[in-house]
């Protein structure tokens, strides 16, 4: 019985470290961060709390359209720690995401967050793939005031289906969600992967995976 107990309690406390794995909760009213500070921690080191001010907490610029006249037709305006210090260790932010008429945001992943995004103007084709084996696509084309949820990790992209501009607001679970976009981590990374690497994983020739590597 005793042994039973004891396995009860590891598996808790196991659970208690999976689950503080990502952003614990504060243990004061606020943590500002403090990019100046030398000290390295997970996450930013908190300002004196004596110098906060409301500019901690406070953005402005979401009413503002973001500059889509770009290769993908799209922009993201983050609000995160780094743009709002007050959101070091509460865990949570925010992104406006801009579409030109049939604009994509790219397939990318947020390492750090599950994301959920309001459509505000527009029709936007949403979807994430599924992790392999399996390797489904779900997908789904929301109209205004729908909303979507994109698992932590997982694959997922956005196109606009319309004539006319899109809108959407996407929450994020982490103060710093992080984003890998697909084409350029694999692509364009520095240095470069091997182009016989790339041409094997996609299986195409060596010549089409650096014309492709030429592209970004």
């Amino acid at each position: 019985m005793a042994k039973q107990f004891l396995l009860l309690n590891l598996i808790a406390l196991s659970f208690s470290c999976v689950v503080l794995a990502f952003e614990p909760s504060p243990l004061q009213d606020f943590c500002v961060a403090d990019p100046a500070s030398p000290v390295k921690v997970n996450g930013l080191a908190c300002k004196d709390p004596k110098s906060v001010t409301a500019e901690d907490f406070y953005f402005s610029g979401l009413h503002l359209a973001g500059n889509t006249s770009n290769t993908f037709g799209s922009k993201v305006t983050a609000v995160n720690v780094a743009q709002v210090p007050g959101l070091n260790t509460l865990g949570i932010s925010l992104a406006r995401v801009d579409y030109a008429p049939w604009g994509i945001n790219p397939p990318h992943t947020h390492p750090r967050a599950t994301e959920i995004l309001t459509v505000l103007a527009g029709s936007l084709q949403v979807g994430f793939v599924t992790s392999n084996p399996e390797n489904r696509l779900i997908t789904k084309v929301l109209k205004k005031g729908e909303v979507f949820v994109f698992p932590i990790g997982l694959v997922h992209y956005q196109r606009n289906v319309g004539y006319g501009n899109a809108v959407a607001i996407a929450a994020l679970s982490s103060q710093n969600p992080g984003v890998i976009s697909i084409a350029n981590a694999v692509f364009g990374s520095e240095p470069a992967i091997e182009t016989d690497v790339l041409a094997k994983a996609f299986q195409v020739d060596e010549s089409v995976a650096s014309l492709i590597q030429s592209k970004f």
